[in-house]
Order: structure tokens, then C-alpha cells, then sequence
């Protein structure tokens, strides 16, 4: 077991850093990284996909590479030019919105940048992400200004928190939506599919508890899946290139090109994107040279294990 803690280059999902833990098993090495604020509960789902990954094979795959976004957090246009410029080859890019404190007319001004460099870099999409920050009537005339900025929006990531609201949105705008935590926190990750709220959905393996239960999920919805990252170290991210690349069909690229957004990675072999997509293969950590964490971050994880360790077992 390893133990890392890596800065972010710019505060993201209103974190400053990501850390985690990597286990070695007769698989391979598998990640659990919940954020901080997730309970045993929610942080179960997350142990048990890096179970699988360090204990169990991953199912044969259809593809050896997958096609990914690139990732804009909240910055100004320049910067967000410039991520766009550093991603070359990639044709679909996710501009973070609707963070506290932050106005309509910024995102706007931000996606309308991102717009304007892929189109002078040969063309693609841009998806924004709200992370359900919205209420419906808000949502509805955020999402008509954001599509006119680019001139088209491929979709909008998780407008409201609940489904219903999500619901309401969908039936207001001509926009796509996707459904992201509707499905990863929800204890029916299918319910946002039934209700009708969504267009697509967004997989991630370790909140939905690993490869496997993740492929159940996505062939299950009977809509079209993108699978992402939840900003994990590059033995994470292969976990989601392994689900991306089981399934019979990706229409959209994955939002799997975050290493980008971490200051550093646990290997010395990361999964970088080039050319627009990111290799399907297994990743070992390079732990003698990884960055050092201190006794207390690692006795935090270990409690923490422990925790979620404990609520599986009353929970049988």
C-alpha cells in the first residue's frame, strides 16, 4: 500500500489537492481516493473498485486507446486558451461553471474562448459542467447563454442537484443533458435514466465500485455513456481507460485527460494525453520515488480505512 498527496495546478471541485491510496494485489495496483467529505457509505463504493482492480483482472477489452476531453477548471479566457492549446489533437474539451462567487457573464466569456480555440486549432465540441450548482429557472437561462457563447454546446454536465430538477431543465432547453452525480451518488444510479432527466449519463469506476459494477450500470442505461475520471492519479485513470475501453461503443470522448490538472503523478510512466486519447494499460506506481507524504496523512488513511472497513462488515 501506498499513500499519495499532489497539488492541483489550479483549485478544482473547490480542492487544492488530491491524495488517495494505491494497493498492490496479484492483478495489479488499484486506487481508492473518496474525497474527504465522503462518508463510509459513499467511500465503500470506492474500496471496493480498488479491490478489484489490484485483485481481479479487467474484462477483455475492444480498443487499445481511448479518446478523451481536455479539462478547463475556472480561470480567465487566457488561461483557458492556453489548456486548450497544451491538449493538441484533442476535440472535445469540459469548461467548469456556475462556481460560488463566480458570474454568468465570466463563464460565458470563458467558454466562448475555449469556443474560439478549437475552432482556429480545427474544430470541436465544448461541454460544460455545473456539478448541480443550478436551480431550474437559473439553470435554464445559464445554459441558452452558455450555448449561444459557443456556439453550441455538446452538452451540459449535471445542471441541478436532484432529478427532477434535472427533469424540468431537460424539457426547457435544446441542449443535451448529462447526468453525472445522479449517478455516482445516488443510491439507484439508473433512477435520472427512468425519470427522464437526462440524455446521457457519466460513469466513473470507483464511485460506482469498480469496472464491473460500472459496465453494469452502463449497459443497463440504455443511453450514451461517458466515462470520467473523479481526478485520480494515472492508476485511477487506468482504471477508467480499462471501462472505456469494454464498452461495444464511446460516441463521446471520456473526460479521462485530468492528469492534466495535478501538479505531479505516482508513476513515472504517466497516462498523459497525446494526440487527443490516452493508452489502455495497467500502471504501476513508482513508490520509492513518490512524492513524501507525512505520518499523519498516512495515519488519516489508514483511519480512514478502517472506518469503511468497519461499516462493510455491519452492513452485511
Amino acid at each position: 500500500m501506498a499513500v499519495y498527496d499532489i497539488a492541483l495546478r489550479r483549485r478544482f471541485r473547490r480542492i487544492d489537492r488530491r491524495s488517495g491510496v494505491l494497493i498492490r494485489g496479484e492483478a495489479g495496483w488499484g486506487e481508492i481516493s473518496p474525497f474527504w467529505d465522503y462518508g463510509p457509505a459513499e467511500s465503500a463504493r470506492w474500496f471496493a473498485a480498488g479491490l478489484e482492480a489490484a485483485t481481479v483482472p479487467f474484462p477483455p477489452v475492444a480498443r487499445d486507446r481511448v479518446p478523451v476531453n481536455a479539462t478547463v477548471p475556472v480561470c480567465d479566457p487566457a488561461a483557458a486558451v492556453g489548456i486548450v492549446a497544451a491538449h493538441p489533437g484533442v476535440r472535445a474539451v469540459k469548461v467548469k461553471v456556475a462556481d460560488p462567487g463566480v458570474e454568468l457573464r465570466e463563464d460565458c466569456a470563458r467558454v466562448a474562448a475555449v469556443a474560439e480555440a478549437l475552432a482556429a486549432g480545427g474544430g470541436g465540441v465544448v461541454r460544460v459542467d455545473a456539478n448541480g450548482a443550478w436551480e431550474v429557472d437559473e439553470a435554464a437561462r445559464a445554459i441558452r447563454e452558455l450555448d449561444a457563447a459557443a456556439g453550441g454546446l455538446e452538452y451540459v454536465e449535471q445542471p441541478c442537484a436532484e432529478v427532477e430538477e434535472m427533469a424540468r431543465v431537460r424539457r426547457a432547453v435544446n441542449v443535451a443533458v448529462a447526468a453525472d452525480e445522479s449517478v455516482r451518488r445516488a443510491g439507484d444510479p439508473l433512477a435520472v435514466v427512468r425519470a427522464g432527466a437526462c440524455d446521457l449519463i457519466v460513469t466513473k469506476v470507483q464511485p460506482l465500485g469498480g469496472v464491473r459494477a460500472a459496465l453494469a450500470v452502463a449497459e443497463e442505461a440504455g443511453v450514451p455513456v461517458v466515462v470520467s475520471s473523479a481526478v485520480d492519479s494515472s492508476v485511477g485513470l487506468a482504471m477508467g481507460a480499462h471501462l472505456a475501453a469494454v464498452l461495444p461503443e464511446l460516441p463521446h470522448p471520456c473526460g479521462l485527460g485530468t492528469l492534466s490538472l495535478l501538479t505531479g503523478d505516482v508513476s513515472s510512466t504517466p497516462l498523459t494525453v497525446r494526440e487527443g486519447a490516452i493508452d489502455v494499460r495497467r500502471v504501476a506506481p513508482d513508490v520509492a520515488d513518490a512524492a513524501p507524504v507525512t505520518p499523519e496523512l498516512v495515519s488519516r488513511w489508514l483511519r480512514r480505512l478502517d472506518e469503511v472497513a468497519a461499516w462493510m462488515e455491519s452492513a452485511r
